[in-house]
This record gives C-alpha cells, structure tokens and sequence, in this order.
C-alpha cells in the first residue's frame, strides 16, 4: 500500500482545480496516477505520454503537470539526455542552472544539446506527498540504479522497435557498486573487441582492447578508481575468462558497469541518435504561456543564453496606429489596443504558444512547432475580424509576419526573450505584410505541415530583402479567404 499524505493530497488538488477549468475526468485520472501508479510511473513523467495514453488533449496534460509543479506536488527537472545511449547525464532543477555541455562514458562522445535537442524537461511526484525509492539512489539496487535510475525506458534502435535497453544488456558482462575505500572484483567471459567500463554517475571511463589469442586461464585486470577516473593495468587483454579487480580509492561510493562491445559495433565510426518517444524539450516548455505565468522567477543564465535549434517568431503590429490614437483619443485608443493584446494572448495561448513581449503596438510570440504559429495567425486575423464586426467600427487593422529558425534564449529585463538573426528576419518579414495579411519566409512555408494548412488560401510569393540574407529572399503572402 502506498504512503500518500492525504491532508496534502487533498489542499493541493482542491487549488489545482480552481486555479482553472479542466476538462472532463483529467483531475481523476491525475489523481489515480498519484495513488495507483507505480514508483517507476511517478519518476521522471513525460506529460505528452501521460495526455497520450489517457487520451487527455496534450496541452492540457502539459498545463496540469505546471500548476501541479507550482502547487508543490511535483518536481519539475531539466534532463541532459545523450542522443546515443539514451542515459539521463545530468539533471537540473532550475532552468538558470541547466548547462547544454555533456559527456556520455559509455559511448565515448562529448558535445552540446540545444534546448530542444536531448533535454527533456519530466516530473516527479513530490516526495513530501509520496515517498519513492528514486528520492534515495543509494538506497536503490545495483539494477535499479542504473537501469531504471539512469536510462530512459523507450529509447530505440534506429529504424526498428528494438529498445536500446534490450540491445545493451547482450554485451553486459558485469555490474556493481564500488564502495569507497574497498576492491570489489567482478568475474567475466569476454570476446573479441573492447571492455568498456563506466561509472554512469560521473561519466569517467576506460577502454581495453580484446584481443589476440583466446585463453582459458584467467587474465587479472586491476583498475584503479580515484573518484574522478579509472586507471586500468593493462591496455589490452586476449579473449577468454578475465578478473577485473576493480579499487575505489575516493572518499565517495562509485559503480562500474561493464561492456564487453564486439568490433562490428566499434567499426561504426557515426551512431546514430536513437529514436525516442516524444518528449516536451526545453525548447517546448519555453514556448508555452503558461510556464512563462507560473514560473517567472525562471531564468536563463545571462553570461551564456541556451540555444535552440529551430524555433518559430511571429510578429504582429497595428496598421495606422497614430490615425488610430487621433481619432479615438488616447485613453480609448489605449483601452482598445489593451483589448486587442487580450484577444492575441488567448489565442497565442489556444495555439500553444507564449507571448514573449510587447513592443509598442506590437506584439511577439514564440512557438515551438511552425504549424501551431501558422494555425494562430489564421485564428488571429479571424478573430480580428469577428471584433472589428461585433462592434460596428473596423478599429483594429493588423499585420502579422513569421519565421522559423535557431535562436538563443536569453533573460533580458527579467524576461524570457530570443536573441539572433530569425527576431530579425522574423521582425522583418512582418513588416513586408499589409493590412489583414500574413507574411511567412520560405523556411516557415517550407517547414512540415504548413503549406498543408495554407492550401486553402491565396498565396503570392514575392521576393524583398531580408537583413542579414544576401541577396533577395522569397517571402510567402497569404490573403485568408
């Protein structure tokens, strides 16, 4: 039987619960994810498979897992994931802490992860409402430590159904913790090609080759372990039976797993990243409003941004504004274009996106997928034009331009904001639109899905230069019918 708090239990979801609408059942099959789930389901949850596999629409599941997080029932961590192994390398709690830079021991590669490539962002129940054994790794056995405390579950082989998991055990020959202060030996078969070993908490690691003739008499391999590196005897040992005795020598318990890896495996020389379940990256969470409303306080450490790899800018402004102020008078001038910042938040918000910032008139909004950008100008400018209708006075005259590209999210006057050439061409795209018209660059017309959404539009293609882009580049013009 689980140990659950009740009293907390219950305080919290009644706030969850008022905090917004949800729709129908959500709040019960989130509450018997927190009572029947077992320890393993409420480590590390990815919100899009829980929206998937309770048929709950993903943005919601994504909502509920942030007010569940701000009322302190979950933990929210910024997972540095490698794209080869799928092993969880490093986690943070806060976003201004998260460092893109990894290393991964056990397949020998170092590199740099943008927000949306490899670092998932996952939950995990609270551990003053339920207590699991992941709140305590040294509490957990060897297999669960590494396993299930340290890989992701549904990494594949690339192409295939095979779980990366499944593929790695047949090359495991051995696996144990090294206490500190203490030998610990482990006996193994080994065949032709390289001994691998790893401590997954630290990433250090060591190879030996496998080769030569095979023995039958046993080949004592001692390696040293300082707390920071290992220090094998030999380079190289032959096939056959080999004691590896291995000496933790640091202040603090170390493991070592061991993989004995064939040459057909060493003579890849490129790995390809394996295929992952969908996931809510960095890039994502960034992308969403109601992350930016309930955790303000995240930043991104100034002295550095974090990169993303494609992200999608949409830009709007007001057309004749200053007519617009003369006519109306400030005060009702200004309580419109407040209204009409009201309507674009609900649906940036609706499109799962964020508004990033207003610039005068203007407005900023960011997304994490070009068609959801693309599905809220269209959604904008009909809502515009339903406003403008309903109150008789055709008042609110907009413009909108998008693009997608890398960018560097960046905290400038303590707010999430995007630096780099895509706010430029992104911002200059839009300037190219006229009244009640979308203008897109070639990148975002191009990008999965969007021409789909379009096809039902009138679209003329033109040419115009674009700050930073040598020469002309195309721009997409689309009228809504």
């Amino acid at each position: 039987m689980t140990d659950i708090q009740e009293r907390l239990l219950e305080s919290k979801m009644t706030e969850i619960e008022r905090a917004r609408s949800w729709s129908p059942r959500v709040i019960s099959k989130f509450e018997t994810l927190i009572r029947s789930g077992d320890d393993l389901s409420l480590y590390r949850v990815n919100p899009l498979a829980f929206a998937r596999d309770r048929a709950i629409a993903e943005p919601e599941s994504i909502d509920l897992f942030l007010y569940a997080t701000r009322s302190g029932l979950f933990e929210m961590s910024w997972d540095v994931v490698c794209p080869q192994s799928g092993m969880v390398l490093d986690s943070f709690g806060a976003l201004r802490t998260l460092k893109t830079h990894y290393v991964c021991g056990l397949c020998d590669v170092t590199g740099e992860t943008d927000l949306d490539d490899f670092i998932e962002v996952t939950f995990t129940v609270s551990p003053q409402l339920r207590r699991l054994p992941f709140h305590d790794p040294a509490s957990l056995s060897v297999e669960d430590f590494h396993w299930k405390l340290r890989f992701l579950n549904d990494a594949r082989i690339p192409g295939q159904q095979i779980r990366f998991l499944d593929y790695l055990h047949a090359f495991v020959r051995g696996l144990s913790f090294l206490p500190p202060g203490s030998a610990t030996t482990i006996r193994c078969e080994l065949g032709p090609g390289a001994l691998a070993g790893v401590n997954i908490q630290t990433q250090a690691a060591f190879a030996v080759a496998v080769a030569g003739e095979p023995t039958t008499s046993p080949t004592i391999l001692r390696v040293g372990y300082d707390g920071q590196r290992f220090s094998p005897s030999l380079a190289a040992v032959p096939p056959g039976p080999v004691i590896v005795e291995a000496e933790n020598r640091g202040s603090t318990r170390g493991s070592l797993l061991l993989i004995n890896w064939p040459p057909e495996v060493l003579a890849q020389a490129i790995k390809p990243p394996l295929d992952f379940e969908p996931y809510m990256s960095g890039g994502m969470l960034l992308a969403r409003q109601t992350f930016r409303r309930l955790f303000r306080s995240e930043r991104v450490d100034e002295r550095e941004g974090l990169g993303i790899r494609q992200v999608t800018l949409l830009f709007t402004d007001l057309k004749g504004s200053t007519a617009m102020y003369e006519r109306l008078g400030d005060l009702n001038a200004y309580a419109l274009v407040r209204e009409h910042f009201a309507l674009l938040g609900a649906t940036v918000q609706e499109h799962s996106g964020a508004i990033v910032k207003t610039i005068g008139d203007a407005v900023m909004a960011v997304f994490s997928r070009p068609t959801d950008a693309i599905s809220a100008a269209l959604h904008i400018l009909g809502e515009i034009e339903r406003y403008n209708s309903d109150h008789g006075d055709p008042s609110i005259i907009l413009k909108i331009g998008a693009h997608c590209g890398p960018s560097i999210a960046v905290t400038l006057n303590d707010n999430l904001d995007y630096f780099g050439q895509t706010v430029n061409v992104a911002a200059r795209v839009q300037s190219l639109a006229d009244a009640g018209e979308i203008c897109i660059s070639e990148a975002l017309y191009s990008a999965p899905g969007v021409s789909d959404l379009l096809s039902g539009h009138a679209i003329a293609v033109f040419e115009a230069p674009l700050r930073g882009v040598e020469g002309n580049a195309c721009v997409y013009r689309v009228v809504p019918g």
